[in-house]
C-alpha cells in the first residue's frame, strides 16, 4: 500500500504530465501575450497587438473626471494602405443586442410589451413549429434562457449567411428545443433575431427607428447606424478572416458604430442617464452592462470597469476559425485594463 506522501508524489507527477501535454495543445502566441512584461501606456499596448497578427484595432477609453482617449493602431484599409483611425465605422456585431435589450424594457415600462406574454402570443404560427412556444416569455427570450435553437449554428452558417429574418428562421423551425424554458441558459441569436420581429410588428415600423428615437437621439449619437446601406462604406474599417483572401468589410452584419458612440452609450447604460421612470429598473432585472460581438472579420468588447469607473471599447479587425483570436483578444483586454489600473 502506498504512503501518503508516494500518492501526493504520483498526483504532482500526473498533473505535471497533463499540464505539459496540454501545453503541446495551447497556442504559444497567447502564452507569449500573457507572459509579456506590460506596456507603459494603452497606445503601446494596441502596437504589440498588431505585432501579434492583428491587421488593425481601435480603442475608446472613458475614465470618470478624465477626457476620453482614443486610440488605433494597424490599417484601416490594409490594401490602400490607410492606417487605422479612431473615428471608423465598425461592425459591433452583438453588442446591439444591449440595444435591443433597452428598447425592449422602454417598451415594457410604455406597456406596449410584457415580459411574461409568450413566443405562442406573439407569433401563433410558429405554434408547433418552435418547440415549447406556449410556455417561452418575452423575458426568457431576452435573457437567452429559451431553449430555441441558435440559428447561427447551422453548418456552415457564416460561409453563407442568411440574408433576411425568414430566411433565418426557417434554420431552426422544426427543430428540437436544446432545454426546457427557463431551466438553462444558451446564448443564442434566434431569441433577439425574433425579438427584433416582435418590435418590428408592435411598433408598426423597423425596430432601429425606435432605437434611433429613444436611444441615439437621445444621446446625440450620430455615428450609429443599421446596416451598410447607410454610410459611405470608406468609413468603415477593413475586417480580415484567416484563411479568407478578401477584405470582409462589404459584407452585411446588422449594425455599425463608432468606438466613441458605442462608449457613450455604455457609459448612459450603466449611470442610468439612458433611462426615464422604471425603465432602468426593468432592464436590469433581464439584461447585462457590458456585451462583445463578433461576425468574420470583426470581433468587438464594450467593457465597464466599475472600481475605475471606466468604459473601454476595443475593436480588431482580424477573426479566425478556430477563435484563437478571440482569445488573445481577451488577454489583450485584460491588460489594457490593468495598465489603466496602474
Amino acid at each position: 500500500m502506498m504512503t501518503k506522501k508516494q500518492t501526493k508524489l504520483i498526483i504532482r507527477i500526473a498533473l505535471l504530465i497533463g499540464t505539459i501535454i496540454a501545453m503541446f495543445f495551447v497556442p504559444w502566441l497567447l502564452v507569449y501575450a500573457w507572459i509579456l512584461p506590460l506596456p507603459d501606456t494603452v497606445q503601446e499596448q494596441l502596437d504589440e497587438a498588431i505585432e501579434h497578427g492583428f491587421d488593425g484595432m481601435i480603442v475608446y477609453v472613458d475614465e470618470a473626471e478624465k477626457p476620453p482617449e482614443f486610440y488605433a493602431a494597424g490599417w484601416h484599409d490594409k490594401k490602400n494602405k490607410i492606417p487605422a483611425y479612431p473615428q471608423a465605422l465598425f461592425k459591433i456585431a452583438s453588442i446591439s443586442k444591449l440595444y435591443n435589450a433597452v428598447a425592449v424594457a422602454k417598451l415594457v415600462n410604455d406597456e406596449r410589451l410584457s415580459l411574461d406574454s409568450t413566443l405562442a402570443f406573439y407569433f401563433p404560427e410558429l405554434v408547433g413549429r418552435i418547440e415549447n412556444a406556449e410556455s417561452i416569455t418575452l423575458r426568457m427570450m431576452v435573457q437567452h434562457r429559451s431553449g430555441i435553437p441558435n440559428f447561427t449554428d447551422a453548418p456552415n452558417f457564416w460561409a453563407a449567411p442568411t440574408e433576411t429574418y425568414e430566411e433565418s428562421l426557417a434554420l431552426i423551425l422544426d427543430k428540437p428545443a436544446n432545454f426546457e424554458p427557463g431551466e438553462d441558459y444558451e446564448y443564442c441569436n434566434t431569441n433577439y433575431l425574433l425579438l427584433a420581429e416582435i418590435m418590428d410588428r408592435m411598433l408598426g415600423y423597423p425596430h432601429f427607428q425606435f432605437i434611433r428615437a429613444e436611444i441615439l437621439n437621445r444621446l446625440e449619437l450620430k455615428n450609429t447606424f443599421a446596416s451598410l446601406s447607410e454610410v459611405n462604406i470608406d468609413s468603415v474599417m477593413s475586417g480580415y478572416h484567416v484563411g479568407h483572401p478578401y477584405d470582409l468589410k462589404a459584407d452585411e452584419h446588422g449594425m455599425l458604430a463608432t468606438a466613441e458612440d458605442v462608449g457613450i452609450f455604455l457609459r448612459a447604460l450603466n449611470d442610468g442617464s439612458l433611462f426615464d421612470g422604471d425603465e432602468q429598473q426593468i432592464y436590469s432585472s433581464i439584461y447585462e452592462n457590458e456585451h462583445a460581438g463578433w461576425v468574420p472579420g470583426y470581433q468587438s468588447f464594450a467593457n465597464y470597469y466599475n472600481d475605475l469607473d471606466a468604459v473601454v471599447i476595443q475593436f480588431y479587425s482580424t477573426t479566425d476559425p478556430k477563435l484563437y483570436n478571440w482569445n488573445l483578444s481577451e488577454i489583450i483586454n485584460n491588460r489594457i485594463a490593468k495598465i489603466l489600473k496602474r
